[in-house]
């Protein structure tokens, strides 16, 4: 993971694929076609959004750089060659605990995208913001999300019962979590 020098609270991370930056206003449109997609939000508590919520979105993303300290992060997803943004990802940290979100739009599915940015911003959260534990939670049928925080290495510690109202109706989420001396640990089922 690379850092950008100029200040931890206004962070770049780099992966092999991905630059994860500061949300700008020049964002909007990518960042509203993704938010106002069905699929997209299909299991979020949030959208699809109107214009003003997606720019609500932005402002308070922004709003995060102005924090001190600063443990509230809100990053674009862009990808590294084609400078292309292809989602967001967000870290917030409260004391010790930090909670992991991530949104990609739709053509970004299925490539390990989201994988990639988690371990990034994981790494930062231990690493920066000297989180204990890292937690993230989704819904039950969301497969794929359970997908990435399982690679990340994170234990299902149980499901929290209709504690998420989306669109009407109550759903289950799962929690998640991985140890800052978990993430230390070399992977057991790592060759290389």
């Amino acid at each position: 993971m690379d850092t950008d020098k100029s200040a931890e609270y206004s962070p770049m991370l780099r992966s092999e694929r991905l630059v994860l930056r500061e949300f700008r206003d020049q964002d909007f449109d990518a960042v509203h076609a993704y938010a106002v997609d069905p699929d997209v939000v299909r299991y979020m508590p949030w959208g699809p959004n109107s214009e003003a919520e997606t720019r609500d979105f932005l402002e308070r993303a922004q709003s995060y750089t102005e924090m001190e300290p600063r443990v509230e992060f809100e990053l674009a997803v862009v990808g590294a060659d084609s400078g292309q943004l292809i989602g967001g990802i967000g870290i917030h940290a409260d004391g010790t605990n930090a909670m992991l979100g991530y949104c990609l739009a739709k053509p970004a599915w299925s490539k390990g995208y989201a994988t990639e940015a988690a371990r990034v911003v994981t790494g930062f959260g231990f690493e920066k913001l000297s989180a204990h534990r890292i937690w993230a939670s989704c819904d039950p049928d969301n497969t794929a999300s359970i997908g990435v925080l399982t690679k990340l290495g994170m234990t299902r510690e149980g499901r929290r019962r209709q504690d998420c109202r989306i669109r009407g109706e109550w759903r289950d989420s799962l929690l998640f979590s991985i140890l800052d001396d978990e993430w230390a640990r070399p992977n057991e089922t790592d060759t290389g």
